[in-house]
């Protein structure tokens, strides 16, 4: 039996957030579709973000905010830049022999006031039925609530696992997890002990809450009975065998 993850891939492991433009990590990219291409007892959904290929430009046009009559220009100019590193994971994953193809939120979403109201995951689950792996990435999509807004990945995730049956989630990141004071990795995330941990948004360019977005949709996947796994891209391939990748687990 075949497990059914779901597996996301942080816009800061992928591109390089830092530059100020749309700069991908090919090397990386590389590694993980090995890694996938390799386990034939995984069926992925993939979600990546979209790090430096969508978050300048989201916010140079401030779509954050929503849309109003000065900033119309940037639906087409963002998702033109996360449809472009879309492609790239896509046609990466491909060269390793994994049979993927790409899923725009923008065609499939609607969100209200900044958070998804729709989303028709039957296309995603046909896909996986067929061992073909569906790759989503954040994007923007029209808000009923003001126009238009920026769903991250992290969103999607929270998303998808509400809607499907999914075996394990994790999130790879750039960190190895979440940080106490001392520096040491948080081991067990809950809704009990979250309120006395500081967690600090991203230090880049980013729309949609860094770190600290992260933890509140999965907190909010955990009030539901579904755990996850934050940890660092190098333990990707322990997440995938379902060992111990040293992150942070945030459970009910």
């Amino acid at each position: 039996m075949k497990e059914k993850i779901l597996l996301k891939l942080g816009g800061s492991v992928i591109t390089d957030k830092s530059s100020g433009e749309c700069k991908v990590n090919k090397s990386v990219l590389e590694k993980i579709a090995v890694e996938l291409a390799s386990r034939e007892n995984v069926v992925p959904v993939i979600v990546h973000g979209a790090g430096s290929c969508g978050h300048p430009e989201a916010k140079e046009h401030h779509l954050d905010k929503g849309l109003d009559h000065t900033n119309k220009a940037g639906i087409f100019i963002t998702h033109r830049a996360v449809c472009s590193l879309n492609d790239e994971v896509v046609n990466t994953l491909r060269a390793s022999g994994v049979e993927a193809v790409g899923i725009h939120p923008l065609d499939a979403c609607t969100a209200k006031n900044g958070r998804l109201i729709s989303f028709d995951s039957s296309p995603v689950e046909l896909l996986i039925q067929n061992f073909v792996i569906p790759v989503l990435h954040g994007d923007v999509v029209m808000d009923i609530g003001q126009g238009a807004c920026i769903v991250s990945g992290d969103q999607l995730i929270s998303c998808l696992a509400g809607k499907m049956a999914v075996d394990r989630i994790g999130l790879a990141t750039d960190v190895a997890g979440v940080f106490d004071r001392d520096g040491n990795v948080i081991r067990h995330i809950t809704r009990n002990n979250a309120g006395g941990l500081e967690i600090r948004g991203s230090g880049s360019t980013d729309v949609t809450g860094g770190m600290r977005g992260k933890i509140d949709e999965l907190l909010l996947l955990a009030e539901e009975g579904v755990k996850s796994e934050l940890f660092h891209i190098s333990r990707v391939s322990d997440f995938l065998d379902g060992r111990d990748n040293g992150g942070t687990r945030v459970s009910p």
